[in-house]
């Protein structure tokens, strides 16, 4: 395990959802539960979904909110692809190539949760392109929307 773990806290309307969802559908690691809150393990990174009453307007496309996972191995990246299909979870963007052909070509797909939170799966043919390849000025899609499916 690294010695530095990434944290985020998000919303969500149902806890016992959002542990179906994240726990049996995409194989958190269940932590610690309250009435409040569930930790979960996400890859060797802690997440954590808090309750809330608020509502959560959802987004019209996947920006300008939404987290997830790089993989560096593309079989593992469609491994969990081939987990999320066979639990029967939502993808708010089926999985497709975006930057075809560039320095910045990766695979990619989104899962929406059952509050509406976006997750969002990659894997980059050109590991330089995570953090690098800062000669290119694009950065994410324009325009995009769930029903849409670029290239």
């Amino acid at each position: 395990m690294s010695q530095i773990l990434f944290h985020l806290a998000f919303p969500v309307h149902n806890l016992d959802a959002a542990k179906q969802f994240y726990v049996d559908g995409l194989g958190c690691r269940l932590g610690r539960m309250s009435s409040n809150a569930i930790t979960l393990g996400l890859r060797g990174h802690q997440i954590i979904a808090h309750l809330t009453h608020e509502s959560i307007s959802p987004q019209k496309g996947i920006y300008p909110r939404h987290f997830g996972l790089i993989f560096k191995s593309k079989r593992t990246w469609q491994g969990l692809v081939n987990r999320s299909t066979k639990k029967g979870l939502h993808f708010y963007q089926q999985p497709r190539c975006r930057f075809l052909g560039t320095r910045l070509e990766h695979l990619t797909f989104f899962l929406e949760d059952p509050s509406r939170n976006l997750l969002e799966f990659k894997h980059y043919r050109h590991e330089s392109a995570i953090f690098g390849e800062s000669s290119s000025d694009q950065v994410g899609d324009q325009n995009v929307d769930s029903s849409s499916n670029p290239q």
